[in-house]
């Protein structure tokens, strides 16, 4: 009997020790979700930003973006806008990465100049949108630390939750809680908390869809401000990837010339 109640005894102390920690699931998600997504190349697209302010008002913006995944780094993006007259021709410039600072420029053809982004302003909104500059950067996992915080059903859909902390300096957020669809291995929902760890913003991603047999992209982004009531919509179309995009095509030189 004592060796049955010790045997017992040291079985559910072994299962402790390997039993993960909320920090530690949420770390191996995280890492899942990265290696699900990883592979795809290169790739572009159109988007339709449309902007709602509090009361209301609309306005829309046409845009390209083009994407080159990097190995063992953040990932290189180039977006340039076609429309209305008066923002035509901006193109910005994000060169993603792990464990530095993101470098970003932004080209304003009514100045004639390349502005380059400071880390601590990466806060600030991108364009005029609800989305800062910061969002627009592809989410490396060294970027933030874990905390798994529940599994639960979103509309009929397993997802896991993950609190997520920023280890990168000159954040606006102090924490991000994300919604992530354990099929897809995709967000559905990121939550945004400011510098006082008020709900700041809130975004949805929705109609998803495959590609090359295995990478899901929203159709929509919508990104909600809930301090301001603004809103700003993304719509994404014409995905093509694999392209023979390379690094040669998000060179800082490039901006100017991008058409």
């Amino acid at each position: 009997m004592a060796k049955l109640l010790l045997a017992f005894v040291l079985a559910v102390l072994a299962t402790a020790v390997l039993a993960e920690t909320p920090e530690e699931k949420g770390l191996a998600i995280a890492e899942a979700v990265e290696r699900a997504d990883s592979g795809w190349g290169d790739m572009k697209a159109k988007l339709d930003m449309q902007l709602r302010n509090a009361h209301g008002q609309e306005s829309r913006r046409a845009l390209r973006i083009q994407a080159l995944e990097v190995a063992d780094d953040g990932d290189l993006s180039l977006t340039l806008f076609d429309s209305p007259r008066d923002i035509a021709g901006t193109a910005f410039l994000s060169h993603t990465h792990a464990l530095t600072p993101d470098d970003q420029w932004l080209y304003l053809p009514a100045l004639k100049r390349v502005k380059r982004i400071a880390s601590a302003n990466k806060s600030g909104p991108f364009v005029g949108s609800e989305f800062a500059y910061e969002d627009l950067s592809s989410t490396e996992v060294e970027k933030y630390r874990y905390r798994w915080l529940r599994d639960e059903d979103r509309n009929g859909a397993q997802v896991h939750v993950l609190e997520e902390h920023p280890a990168y300096p000159h954040s606006g957020y102090t924490r991000r809680v994300v919604w992530i669809d354990q099929r897809m291995q995709q967000p559905v929902q990121v939550e945004f908390y400011d510098r006082r760890d008020a709900l700041l913003k809130t975004l949805v991603f929705e109609d998803y869809a495959l590609y090359l047999d295995r990478y899901w992209r929203p159709a929509r982004m919508r990104m909600q401000n809930h301090q301001s009531g603004k809103e700003t919509l993304l719509v994404w179309k014409d995905y093509v990837f694999r392209t023979g995009l390379s690094a040669r095509d998000f060179d800082q030189g490039r901006l100017k010339r991008a058409r």
